[in-house]
């Protein structure tokens, strides 16, 4: 899952021995108004040579040198990566590329973009050449409105999608390549790439195909700092950190002991590894943007500086065990549909409620079993993800479907909509998540709790230990496996929730616990929302009042987000505006909350002054319901499966 794909789920939530064998996959799709020729699964003849450049650290510019077999005469297409996995989508950042130059014997060559493809070029090999070299600037992004932020003076983020053109007609896992890098003097990197040698402060890597190349990315830095999480049944596993300051790298034993939970939790929840080692890429920074990109042997995550030095419990810390569930659910068993032989042909996203939604749902009970959270913080979310649905996504009520959000990664491109609750995008991650929570519960009393969804995955995704090979599967394979678990009609139970239009909250009920609305803010619920607004100060509005009048904003009346149909909606509120006053006084947090408590009982409407681009105007709010903050409250009489979700595995 791409940066923007994690702050969207986790805003959703807060807010509401072959180690590269060859794939089975997905087959292929024609590139329609295109001459290039399909990816076909045979070996390519020669190895290209990719170097990389990443010294330019003040302007931010990359340089890339590739070395490119070809054939004599020949005619050939040059590919750069288009559907890049993880974003689920044709994100590869063609619109950052620029000085392609292509030069055969030392004669500079002309290339032609494809009409209809704007990641193909299209080449004529001269009759005397067996090898083209290759140049191009990756000119990274200057500010964050021209896209994420890959280099800053203190570190870099390098994605080989990014700097890198590739050969059309072959499989991408039958490319072989060479990989090299120059960075700045004295930086230190972590990567999934296995190094062959160094000189100075250029290092090149063993060998290794076009796609895995793809999926090893690496993080350098003036800082770094390397942590051994490795379990005692797993392979290495290492966070290899980089930070904007050296005081940023010092982690308490507290917060050492609770990653190292993450692999034996994974372990005890799997009891497989499918890789020989494994990098969390961690950058702890304000100025390179934050992620969270899964690999199959690493893992892109990025947050805020403060991430040991502020260390504690009651702050969301899923972001480390989403990503590493992927290794599982995601890169070895993948969605059939996601499973393509290069990265040109596009991505069917059908399944991503299973390879998002159980991660999603795996990465916030593995945080609280490991101990990077406590269980009162898991629940908080989980309350905040189950009144998401309760309330705040009215299309589920009307116009959409959990299953149709799996198309939103090609059809809004993780773009900031004007009316997310009600246009539902990418609700899959936590709509998937209860929907999944609805199968424990489901599993749990069907087997008089002999079974749960800690079964399911290990038999589903724990196969084959030691098997790196990517090993696909279907809606009925998902079925089917539930079924070997549990008997039951698994197809419409899951159809049910995908296509219809019911209550995901409902979920909770199974587990022997309820969605409840209080008048006050839990602790924990209070300690979660503070720990989002530090992170998304852009997006984590300090006025919330989603569940009551119906809008989030910031301190200063600046409205994020309105709840469709909500008593601020049929008033005519919605993201933009700004609350100047309430009931005559200038607003702030404490002033709508006090108006909203008076409103309660009485006849009155509360009275905004709104400033609406250039004009003002009064809107009555007529609301009287008072201050309501999602919790969860336990069903008594019921068996509390939900305590037993969360409970650290032994």
């Amino acid at each position: 899952m791409k940066t923007t794909a994690l702050a969207s789920a986790l805003l959703i939530a807060a807010f509401g021995i072959a180690p590269f064998a060859t794939a089975r996959r997905a087959s292929s799709i024609p590139l329609t108004g295109s001459n290039q020729p399909a990816p076909r699964d045979t070996p390519y003849p020669g190895t290209l040579k990719i170097h990389v450049d990443a010294t330019n650290i003040g302007q931010r510019i990359i340089n890339v040198y590739e070395t490119i077999p070809v054939k004599a005469g020949s005619s050939i297409y040059l590919l750069y990566p288009a559907w890049i996995p993880g974003d689920h989508e044709p994100s590869g950042p063609i619109d950052k590329v620029a000085g392609l130059t292509i030069k055969a014997n030392g004669k500079t060559i002309p290339w032609t973009r494809d009409k209809y493809n704007v990641y193909a070029f299209h080449v004529d090999v001269p009759a005397d050449a067996n090898s083209l070299d290759v140049q191009f600037q990756f000119l990274s992004a200057q500010d964050h409105a021209q896209g994420p932020i890959i280099m800053t003076p203190e570190m870099l983020d390098l994605s080989w999608n990014a700097v890198s053109l590739y050969p059309a007609g072959y499989d991408a896992d039958q490319i072989r390549t060479i990989p090299s890098v120059t960075l700045p003097a004295g930086w230190k990197f972590g990567t999934a790439l296995e190094v062959a040698s160094s000189a100075g402060d250029t290092v090149t890597f063993k060998p290794i195909d076009y796609m895995n190349l793809v999926d090893s990315p690496m993080y350098a830095g003036k800082y770094f700092k390397r942590l051994d999480l490795t379990g005692k049944h797993s392979p290495p596993v290492h966070m290899d950190i980089v930070a904007d300051a050296p005081k940023d790298l010092e982690a308490s034993d507290e917060a050492v002991k609770a990653l190292k939970n993450i692999v034996v939790q994974m372990d005890r929840l799997y009891g497989a590894f499918h890789f020989n080692h494994y990098d969390f890429l961690f950058s702890l920074s304000d100025k390179l943007s934050g992620k969270g990109l899964e690999h199959h042997r690493s893992s892109e995550d990025g947050t805020r500086p403060d991430f040991f030095t502020d260390w504690n419990l009651t702050t969301p810390h899923d972001l480390l065990t989403h990503e590493f569930n992927h290794s599982w659910d995601g890169k070895y068993r993948r969605p059939a549909d996601l499973s393509t032989p290069n990265f040109n042909v596009p991505m069917g996203d059908s399944l991503l409620w299973v390879y998002e939604g159980q991660t999603q749902f795996w990465g916030n009970v593995i945080a609280v079993r490991a101990g990077l959270e406590n269980k009162d913080t898991g629940f908080a979310l989980l309350a905040r993800v189950a009144a998401t649905y309760d309330m705040d996504r009215p299309g589920f009520r009307s116009w959409r479907n959990v299953q149709d959000t799996t198309n939103d990664p090609v059809i809004a491109q993780r773009a900031p909509l004007p009316w997310r609750n009600y246009q539902g995008s990418e609700d899959y991650y936590s709509a998937g998540q209860l929907i999944w929570l609805a199968v424990d519960g489901k599993m749990r009393q069907l087997s008089h709790n002999k079974h749960d969804l800690d079964d399911f995955a290990r038999a589903f995704f724990g196969v084959h230990p030691g098997a790196w090979d990517i090993d696909t599967y279907t809606f009925d394979d998902v079925v089917a496996g539930l079924n070997k678990i549990v008997p039951y009609d698994w197809a419409s139970f899951l159809r049910e929730r995908l296509d219809g239009h019911g209550d995901l909250a409902e979920s909770l009920e199974a587990e022997g616990w309820k969605l409840v609305y209080k008048d006050e803010p839990s602790k924990a619920f209070k300690a979660v929302m503070a720990s989002y607004r530090k992170r998304y100060p852009k997006y984590a509005g300090s006025a919330d009042f989603t569940y009551s009048v119906g809008f989030s904003g910031s301190s200063k009346g600046d409205l994020r987000d309105v709840r469709w149909n909500s008593p601020a909606f049929k008033a005519g509120l919605s993201p933009g505006m700004t609350i100047v006053a309430v009931n005559g006084t200038e607003f702030s947090p404490d002033v709508m909350k006090q108006a909203v408590k008076d409103a309660k009982g009485s006849q009155q409407a509360i009275k905004l002054l709104v400033k609406d681009f250039n004009e003002y105007k009064t809107i009555d709010v007529d609301y009287h319901g008072g201050l309501k903050y999602p919790d969860l409250e336990r069903i008594k009489g019921t068996p509390d499966y939900l305590s037993q979700l969360y409970a650290p595995k032994t």
